[in-house]
């Protein structure tokens, strides 16, 4: 099993989420291989010590631990699975941690083609959104093996704080569901909540400062909810990616035979927003529709 105090890690996507994390790995004192498509992404993170690879196998032949941060399942499936990707490219022995939020059934695809070819997989998905990503207090919630997941815990403790093995491969994936079903009618609430308030004439940061510590409390308010009232609604996760989360959601939820009507309300409501041209906005510009 690799050694975490010899780690070369590969680290593939960086956007807003990838910019923090690899930047507390290179704090943690990691050095860190990057590769993303669009090269100007990376610039922040190359001026603080990453090296960058201009393809995605010359950055995982130089690593012992490649970690993924992309967008959606398909461009998982494309950049592990593909006869160009990064099961094909592995050396023996590397650790594969998938920490983009993406579908259970490809997580458990990813675990057995990894298997096959001595490597060792994770799927690790975060929540926290731009801010823990920033500040490394990122909740990771992991599936695998769980011996390969405490090689990697120094690793994810450079990221995030809360750091929990979930079980069998897959099960990361399952957690982060778990986490944007609660999150999908808690937004609905947190916008209707400051819709309300100014409405009816009162001053919603004086509000914000009664409710948030009350029943009413949660990470959404807190912390998206001083951005709506500053109407500032800037991705700290996109309104198209949680779309993706839901449906992946939704679907897991069916193949369970589970009703999440909660969970179907916040799908047709993110639809109509990213209808109005709000894909690239934060999930809090669910404001906008309700108040509209």
């Amino acid at each position: 099993m690799l050694d975490s105090r010899s780690v070369t890690i590969g680290f593939a996507g960086i956007g807003v989420m990838g910019n923090g994390m690899v930047s507390n790995l290179i704090r943690s004192g990691y050095t860190v291989h990057v590769y993303s498509r669009t090269k100007s992404k990376a610039d922040k993170v190359i001026g603080l010590g990453a090296i960058w690879r201009d393809s995605l196998a010359d950055l995982v032949e130089k690593a012992n631990a490649v970690i993924t941060m992309v967008g959606y399942p398909k461009d998982v499936e494309e950049i592990y699975l593909h006869d160009q990707g990064i099961i094909r490219h592995a050396n023996p022995g590397t650790v594969l941690v998938d920490m983009t939020t993406s579908s259970p059934s490809l997580a458990k695809r990813i675990y057995e083609e990894a298997k096959k070819r001595r490597l060792y997989s994770l799927d690790a998905p975060v929540s926290g959104g731009d801010i823990g990503a920033r500040e490394g207090t990122l909740s990771i919630m992991a599936g695998g093996d769980r011996e390969v997941f405490e090689a990697m815990r120094p690793l994810f403790l450079a990221m995030g704080k809360n750091i929990v093995y979930q079980g069998a491969a897959g099960s990361g994936q399952h957690t982060k569901m778990c986490n944007q079903i609660a999150i999908a009618s808690n937004m609905i609430g947190v916008c209707e909540a400051l819709v309300y308030a100014r409405r009816s004439g009162l001053d919603p940061i004086t509000v914000l400062k009664s409710i948030e510590t009350g029943a009413a409390g949660s990470w959404s308010l807190s912390n998206l909810g001083p951005r709506i009232i500053n109407h500032d609604f800037d991705p700290g996760f996109y309104v198209k990616h949680f779309i993706k989360d839901i449906r992946i959601a939704l679907q897991s939820a069916k193949e369970m035979g589970l009703e999440t009507p909660g969970l179907s309300l916040a799908e047709s409501l993110y639809e109509q927003l990213a209808e109005m041209g709000e894909g690239e906005s934060g999930t809090q510009a669910l404001y906008k529709l309700i108040d509209s």
